[in-house]
């Protein structure tokens, strides 16, 4: 027994000092899950306790007619700042953290994939956020609204810089997302426990991994939108200027395509929360698990067909409206399958109302009434009468913070014993819930009146004697009572670090594999890496939690010196190879301090400063890239494994290769509505002209089209041969290709030199400009990876016992070649064949 307890001492030891953050100001460079997931929650926290504040500011104006508290333009900035800062600095955000501080708890790995690309994302969030909030003090924030309509928006209406702090600070934090979207998506692929087939997977990873995809996917529409609106403020490029050929609803449609998907963005992982409590208060599997999985799944693909949900009144065409309309209708049915699946495991289970069970109770009942109406908005007749009133800023409430802040809270008292090792107040627990829960209900269900007397939103005044005074009153009364209840959960959620009570092991009797975990956990989550055969691994197994912690499972030793955990089959989770993880890294810090400088000298228009700093920060993330696959520092080649797994960088697939396609599919989305941009503004906008003659040579483009094409082939037999264990003459071949490459690419910038195009006062111009610079953008980035490559093989760090990076990169340049052969046929020759007219 002793000898049992010296080694559980010696490999926790080991663990510890190799999964340890630095001290100090170095933790400024930690890179592990837990520490990157917390920091985005109390980062996110923050930025709520500011949106909340922002919100009683604006019930405080309204609470009495006439009242000249805050003027107009204030008003203006206040309600854009407060839904800016709810919808993109805390939802989003907190719920990334909470996934990235659970998923690897959950599915049996000690660390995400790429833990130093969620450094990264917490730091392009951090900075983005403190872009955007510093131009709410310094009294130039944007009074357009937090979805920035054009052309309120564009120089014309709204000519300071607030609109270019919005731009640039939301691009920012859009570039956090994605990177916990990949992240995410790769690690629940990728690094499960053995055994962990998708069919066993906790609910909550499901949710994870269909929100992580609609990020992946929903995101870049709002990105290139702002990119487009940045350069038109910027640069005069006119996509939304109807007189040259542009048209402003294209930013509705843009931001709408991410608008309505961000909602069940927003809405999945709380509904994993739910899905997940429910079963454990219970005491009984969950009903339907294979119903709710399809139901998950059919949410993503339906959310992203209803965006023009949001558009009825543009005068958009009967036929879509009433297509919209049905598929706004048709989204409730996978959501009311989840809903029956959670009341029939109530209905059948023997339920404990404990605190985080409260929680899910007001949940089910806000949830369901904003549900209701949604199909109220779905139909367009109703739509149109109350539109732009309070009445669509009830149900919004209604559905984000009875759908989303009501599951948080309650996940936040369950795992919070995980986190801090003691318990929550019941006491103080239960009167912030009744406080928030009655403080809501009286504030939103009272605006659902206001809006149906006809109370338009975003008015910072209105005259008495029309029957909104009393209503209006008693919804600021409520917004202060729920903010004392929020408040009450905050300081009970603070003060239990000190004087909650100490929690036993796994206190809520739950069934996954987190609560197998010491409280609060090691920086390494688990000393053996588990193996599960069921969906309730610590139900139908008790003793794993003992085997797990005494290192009777998997990897159970730090011998490398590098921190590990397993990798697995996407499907069947069968255990793969060894995934060396990186450790501490100042990397991310740098390259986001770098981008930040990049943000602010373009809003100052410090334009040769902005180019400078552009390089530095690819300069620094080229130079992080040289620390992977078979780096000494990555990979060590002396290391072996005793087991008969090969580490990743010895093999030619790994979660590398899966992040690069994953990334390449949010490309593809951008280019993708790149793509509709294009036809929307040939079909739609009023004043869109077109050039008789293409302003580029198609002959020349097809001939750097082959150029590019020679390049792929030569990159793709070198993968085949390095594969095949063959790795002759592999420098002079990745040479070999990125000369290709770079004849392409340089046929490409004199063809864009040449055509002069007249991107400031056409439309047309403009947005075939955007296209030459994305297309050399992308064969710049290809050519330089490749180069790279070469140089790495002189230094051995890829030959044939290291043959996995150049697979990394191989969908790289296909996907280039696609785009471009893409591009050319659409962008070049069809406006020829059909001239000005679709």
């Amino acid at each position: 027994m002793t000898d049992t307890r010296q080694g559980q001492a010696e490999l926790a030891s080991k663990l510890g000092r190799v999964w340890a953050n630095l001290p100090g100001l170095g933790s400024l460079a930690a890179v592990n899950h837990g520490t990157i997931g917390l920091r985005f929650m109390v980062t996110g926290m923050v930025f709520f306790l500011v949106g909340g504040v922002l919100a009683m500011l604006l019930r405080t104006q309204l609470a009495l007619p006439e009242q000249d508290i805050i003027n107009a333009e204030t008003y203006g900035q206040l309600f854009s700042m407060h839904g800016t800062v709810m919808m993109f600095l805390f939802a989003i955000p907190v719920l990334e953290g909470l996934a990235i501080y659970l998923i690897p708890k959950m599915i049996g790995a000690r660390d995400l994939v790429f833990p130093r690309l969620s450094a990264l994302g917490y730091y392009c969030y951090l900075f983005g956020g403190i872009i955007i909030m510093t131009s709410l003090l310094l009294g130039i924030a944007p009074a357009s609204g937090w979805f920035m309509y054009t052309p309120l928006s564009s120089s014309e209406f709204a000519p300071g810089p607030g609109s270019d702090f919005w731009l640039l600070g939301i691009t920012f934090v859009e570039i956090s997302a994605m990177a916990a979207g990949i992240e995410l998506t790769v690690s629940i692929l990728c690094s499960r426990a053995k055994g962990m087939t998708l069919s066993r997977m906790p609910l909550f990873c499901w949710y994870i991994l269909v929100m992580a995809l609609m990020i992946v996917f929903g995101f870049p529409p709002l990105i290139l939108a702002s990119i487009l609106l940045e350069l038109e403020r910027a640069a005069g490029m006119p996509f939304f200027t109807v007189a040259a050929g542009g048209d402003p609803l294209l930013w509705q449609h843009l931001f709408w395509l991410f608008g309505h998907p961000e909602v069940y963005i927003i809405f999945l992982p709380a509904a994993g929360i739910v899905s997940t409590l429910i079963p454990v208060f219970s005491g009984r599997p969950i009903v339907g698990y294979r119903w709710i999985v399809i139901a998950i799944i059919l949410t993503g693909f339906i959310s992203f067909g209803l965006w023009v949900h949001h558009m009825f009144t543009v005068g958009i065409p009967q036929l879509a409206q009433a297509f919209f309309s049905i598929a706004s209708m048709l989204v409730a049915i996978p959501t009311a399958i989840q809903v029956f699946a959670w009341l029939a495991t109530l209905w059948r289970g023997k339920v404990v109302f404990r605190l985080p069970m409260l929680w899910i109770s007001g949940f089910l009942v806000i949830f369901v009434c904003g549900g209701l109406t949604g199909v109220m908005l779905a139909l367009v007749p109703f739509n149109w009468q109350v539109h732009d009133t309070h009445f669509v800023v009830a149900h919004m409430h209604y559905v984000l913070v009875g759908g989303m802040f009501f599951p948080l809270i309650a996940g936040l008292y369950y795992w919070l014993p995980l986190v801090s090792g003691r318990m929550p107040s019941a006491v103080v627990g239960r009167w912030g819930f009744w406080l928030t829960f009655g403080g809501f209900n009286m504030t939103f269900l009272l605006m659902h009146l206001t809006g149906l007397l006809g109370m338009p939103r975003r008015v910072y005044t209105y005259e008495s004697g029309v029957g909104w005074d009393s209503l209006n009153l008693l919804s600021s009364i409520g917004g202060f009572i729920m903010a004392i209840g929020v408040a009450l959960v905050l300081l009970d959620l603070l003060l239990h670090f000190w004087f909650g009570k100490r929690a036993s092991a796994n206190p809520w009797q739950a069934d996954t594999l987190e609560w197998a975990l010491d409280m609060p956990p090691a920086q390494y989550n688990f000393a053996s890496l588990p193996s599960v055969s069921s969906r309730q691994p610590l139900w139908r197994d008790p003793q794993l939690a003992e085997r797990i912690r005494t290192g009777q499972e998997g990897l159970a030793d730090a011998d490398s010196g590098l921190r590990e955990t397993y990798g697995t089959s996407p499907v069947s989770a069968q255990l793969q190879k060894v995934l060396q993880l990186p450790g501490n890294s100042w990397w991310p810090l740098y390259s986001a301090l770098a981008l930040a400088v990049v943000c602010i000298c373009l809003l100052c228009r410090w334009y040769p400063i902005a180019l400078s700093g552009f390089v530095v920060a690819i300069v620094l993330l080229l130079r992080w890239s040289w620390e992977n696959g078979g780096h000494p520092l990555a990979a060590p080649q002396s290391a072996s494994r005793p087991s008969s797994l090969p580490y990743e960088s010895r093999t030619i697939d790994g979660p590398g290769r899966w992040g690069m396609i994953v990334t390449l599919l949010a490309n593809g989305s951008l280019y993708m509505s790149l793509l509709f941009g294009w036809f929307y503004l040939w079909t739609a906008a009023p004043q869109w002209t077109a050039p008789d003659q293409g302003p580029i040579s198609v002959w020349w483009l097809s001939w750097g089209g082959l150029a590019a094409c020679v390049s792929v082939w030569f990159f793709n037999k070198l993968c085949q041969r390095l594969a095949e264990g063959d790795d002759r003459h592999l420098q002079q071949k990745l040479w070999l290709s990125a000369a290709f490459g770079m004849l392409h690419f340089v046929v490409l910038l004199l063809l864009f030199i040449s055509a002069a195009l007249d991107y400031r006062n056409n439309a047309h111009d403009a947005v075939l400009t955007v296209v030459l610079l994305y297309l050399l953008g992308h064969a710049a980035l290809a050519i330089v990876l490749t180069g790279l490559q070469a140089l790495r093989v002189g230094r051995g760090y890829v030959s044939v016992s290291l043959p996995y990076e150049p697979q990394v990169i191989k969908p790289l340049w296909f996907y280039y070649l696609a785009v471009y052969w893409l591009s050319l046929a659409l962008f070049f020759i069809l406006p020829l064949g059909w001239g000005s007219q679709f």
